[in-house]
């Protein structure tokens, strides 16, 4: 029986976590739960599971290692959203907990210090996006040094096919539907923009260890295959399921079991599966995190920062659509070569990067 931990149980992660918990009683309890300021619901669930719970809006750092520690968990499921979710996941490596990771952020901000952690107290960090949990089994399965490059795949969003034009007029309540994924507000909105497969890039950059030239994304309206790999003799793997984030999380919670579940297992038959190249001019976030994997130092965690302070504006109907991408270029246009060498530096870059969007606002 293996105690499991759900940071962020009411978004779409912790849901997801909590329901394959529900159905697979054999093989986890949960232990502990979170939610940033759904107090009712919180205290509803946690009754529901009998497991103790936080509400970590305004919480130290010590509350959340102490309530960390008082649950004991044999894994953590990181499902917050945005850069709130990196102070968490870097208690959880301190404590030597495995971490099944949703939080993309943690990734781009602070990967070399949270692989550190990772190395020397040995936690370990399995990847929970649908695209990275793909890779990661894919690389397993091939051998890492068999495999040349990484195809992510992506959506494309609900603007795919918009032009330019188009995309000037797109409204709030528009980017808010996304045709294939039900997920929270702020990464549906990435997804839109491709800012969230940019983030993805720069993920997939430092778990796979891999540079930007050798990433491409491809874009595959259907969601099936949720990324694929190239390996040296020019064959290309892929990983295909239906569009459902209980597969990745079912993955993580069990790895290296591959075990059977209560999930309706994937049919081939009657899909349709196309694939486009993706339109970088009109979507230039993507372009932009790409930069950002090159140019190393503090711009991939800058990229984050400006875009989830641009993003956040556009929720409040603050900015435009595509003026998201426009004010996360100005940020970074500055200077922000300096390596993070610790989370201090990491947290204040991260501040002085989200001041500077604002100043733009």
């Amino acid at each position: 029986m293996k105690r499991v931990l759900v940071l962020g149980c009411t978004g779409s992660i912790g849901t997801s976590t909590l329901d394959i918990i529900e159905n697979e009683k054999d093989l986890f309890t949960a232990c502990g739960i979170t939610a940033h300021s759904k107090k009712d619901q919180l205290e509803i669930l946690s009754k529901k599971f009998n497991c103790p719970s936080l509400l970590t809006a305004n919480v130290a750092e010590e509350d959340y290692k102490n309530f960390i520690e008082k649950c004991k968990p044999d894994i953590v499921v990181n499902g917050i959203a945005g850069a709130a979710g990196l102070l968490p996941s870097k208690i959880v490596l301190e404590l030597g907990i495995d971490l099944a990771l949703a939080n993309k952020e943690t990734v781009v901000m602070a990967y070399p210090l949270i692989k550190e952690l990772s190395n020397e107290k040995g936690g370990k960090i399995l990847p929970v996006d649908s695209e990275h949990s793909a890779i990661f089994s894919l690389i397993n399965q091939a051998g890492k040094e068999n495999v040349d490059r990484i195809l992510i795949t992506a959506s494309g969003g609900p603007f795919r096919t918009f032009t330019k034009e188009q995309l000037n007029n797109v409204t709030l309540e528009m980017a808010l539907n996304h045709p294939t994924w039900k997920m929270g507000p702020k990464i549906t909105i990435d997804s839109s923009t491709l800012a969230n497969k940019g983030l993805e890039v720069i993920e997939a950059s430092y778990l796979f260890d891999k540079p930007a030239e050798k990433i491409d994304v491809i874009v595959h309206p259907q969601s099936i295959v949720h990324s694929m790999v190239r390996t040296n003799d020019g064959m290309i793997y892929g990983q295909l399921s239906d569009p459902d984030m209980k597969h990745p999380i079912f993955g993580a919670l069990t790895y290296p079991q591959n075990l059977s579940n209560y999930l309706k297992p994937f049919d081939l038959f009657d899909h349709e599966l196309t694939f486009y190249k993706p339109r970088t001019e009109d979507f230039p976030l993507l372009g932009y995190a790409f930069q950002c994997v090159k140019r190393k130092g503090a711009y991939p965690l800058v990229f984050n920062a400006a875009n989830e302070v641009a993003v956040y504006a556009f929720l409040e109907k603050k900015i435009s659509y595509t003026q998201i991408a426009g004010i996360t270029e100005k940020v970074l246009q500055k200077d922000w070569s300096k390596k993070c060498s610790s989370f201090e530096e990491v947290f204040e870059t991260d501040k002085l990067a989200r001041k500077t969007a604002g100043e733009y606002l």
